[in-house]
């Protein structure tokens, strides 16, 4: 049994039951059950539709993100996150460099590293290394004025938590900010690269050994373990390269607002929806969020 999700941005509910109705019937499904009136709404099939790709790419059109997966299991338990571009709405590293003077020039290299155009280690320490000299203080400065949190992100880990799902936060990016954003939404740990500092200001050069894709890989294998689950009870979310393998492995790996090359390789993509779309994905009904 396979349940097809139709999900939209909260914030421009545009889901009709025309749509509703008419995918449902177009493919063979059961009753519709609308998860939230205008936002999101789901019905199962037998089957997984053969023309799946087309259909999604129609919806697309429209504004609305379609998900088709296996009915079984979907309710996870261990929620493993990428920070940058997925629980917030920036890349830190982008955003040092801008204080540093050079945020284009490093802004270009991030966007080529998290499409797979470029190793992603060799581009980390390009890119910190421009930022060598910088002001330690710059980062707090930064989280506190230029760092704004995914739009849903407080719901999706409030809800989870409160239905026994245990949260952590993944990151190619930096302990300096990982510790803030895991406080601020909750997140149980986080794992995630060390800035060097020396005499109170950056020195260039990041901790080794980087934290990079087999480094996320690594940590939903260890924290399923920790939890005595498998890693089909996790669902992991993310944006870059960075993250398809943890993205693969996870029993639900969800490319969110994704680079385009990440996106063609991932069977769950919400591109409309927000954070929130994790949680319409599980089953859960606007009523059952925690605000």
């Amino acid at each position: 049994m396979f349940i097809a999700t139709l999900l939209t941005n909260p914030d421009r509910p545009v889901l009709d039951r025309v749509t509703v109705e008419s995918l449902r019937n177009a493919w063979g499904g059961g009753d519709a059950v609308w998860l939230d009136p205008g936002v999101a709404a789901e019905f199962p099939l037998e089957e997984m539709p053969a023309n799946r790709w087309e259909v999604w790419q129609g919806m697309q059109g429209i504004g609305v993100d379609l998900v088709v997966q296996r009915a079984d299991g979907r309710r996870k338990k261990l929620l493993i996150a990428d920070m940058d571009s997925t629980m917030i709405q920036q890349e830190c590293i982008d955003e040092l460099a801008d204080e540093a003077g050079v945020g284009a020039h490093v802004a270009g290299i991030t966007a080529r590293a998290m499409n797979g155009e470029l190793d992603f280690e060799d581009a980390l320490r390009e890119r910190v290394g421009l930022l060598a000299g910088l002001p330690e203080q710059v980062i707090g400065q930064v989280i506190r004025d230029r760092i704004t949190l995914m739009p849903g992100g407080p719901v999706l880990l409030a809800t989870m938590k409160a239905n026994g799902g245990y949260a952590a936060l993944v990151s190619g990016g930096f302990t300096a900010f990982t510790g803030a954003i895991a406080t601020r939404l909750g997140f149980d740990e986080n794992r995630a690269n060390t800035l060097l500092v020396a005499d109170g200001v950056l020195t260039g050069k990041v901790a080794d050994p980087i934290l990079g894709r087999a480094a996320k890989v690594l940590a939903l294998e260890d924290i399923s373990a920790r939890l005595g689950i498998s890693v089909a009870e996790a669902m992991a979310v993310g944006d870059g390269a960075n993250d398809l393998g943890m993205l693969g492995l996870a029993g639900a790996g969800v490319a969110l607002h994704a680079k385009p090359n990440v996106a063609a390789q991932c069977d769950l993509r919400v591109n409309h929806g927000d954070l929130t779309a994790l949680l319409y994905m599980q089953g859960y009904t606007r009523e059952e969020f925690v605000l």
